[in-house]
Order: structure tokens, then sequence, then C-alpha cells
């Protein structure tokens, strides 16, 4: 049995919001590293979702970013305001993940979970 389009936008929708559940956990727990990363993710699922309703798809997180910016900022679908927090969470991403040394304060936590939550909410509108 063959899924359709939006079962796997349907998917990627779920993933976003578990993400969001992990990440509520992480910063309960303090794992400021974890939270991050979950924060980064939930936007990474919807961007895909966005991705798969308009008939694109790509394991490659670099890619998805490349797409959702030329065809998204660049036509002025969504504001900018967008692209800076995609850029931001994906960095601190990749900070947490692999910068030796790298720290994140919970106010820094809290504030990128606030632009998640503006992010996820002006990209489902889209999907």
């Amino acid at each position: 049995m063959g899924y359709k389009k939006e079962d796997y936008i349907s998917y990627r929708l779920s993933r976003s919001e578990e993400a969001i559940k992990y990440l509520e956990l992480a910063i309960s727990n303090n794992s400021l590293f974890n939270a991050e990363n979950r924060i980064y993710y939930s936007v990474f699922y919807l961007v895909s979702a966005l991705a798969i309703k308009n008939n694109y798809s790509t394991s490659k997180h670099k890619q998805l970013r490349n797409w959702f910016h030329n065809n998204f900022i660049r036509n002025e679908i969504v504001s900018q305001d967008l692209w800076k927090i995609y850029k931001k969470v994906f960095d601190n991403r990749i900070a947490g993940d692999y910068d030796d040394f790298k720290k994140f304060s919970i106010e820094q936590v809290n504030a990128d979970f606030n632009d998640m939550k503006f992010f996820c909410q002006e990209i489902k509108k889209l999907i």
C-alpha cells in the first residue's frame, strides 16, 4: 500500500509536534542542548512538510534551507524574519552538536522557543 502526499505531510506535522513535546521536557530538565536541538527539528519537520506540499523533497538540511529561501523568502511569500529564525535555530543546532564548550542559557532557549512558535504558526498557514 502506497502513501499519499497528504500522509507524508501529516507525518511531518506530527513529528514537529513531537519535537515540541520533547523540547518542553528538555527545558523542564534543564537540558538546554537537547532543547535547542528540538527547536531546530520542529522547524525542520514543518519546512519539510511545506516542501512536500510543494512537490519538493530532500533529506539534506542545507538543500531544504536553500529551497525554502529561494521559494519563500526571495519571492517574498513570507517575511525575512522567518529566514532569520530558521537560520538562527539551524546555527544553534550545529553549534550545540559540534562546538566544544558551547553553552546555551535558559533565556536564550526560551527566546528561541518563542521564535520557533512564531515560525511554526506562520508556516502552518502555508501548509
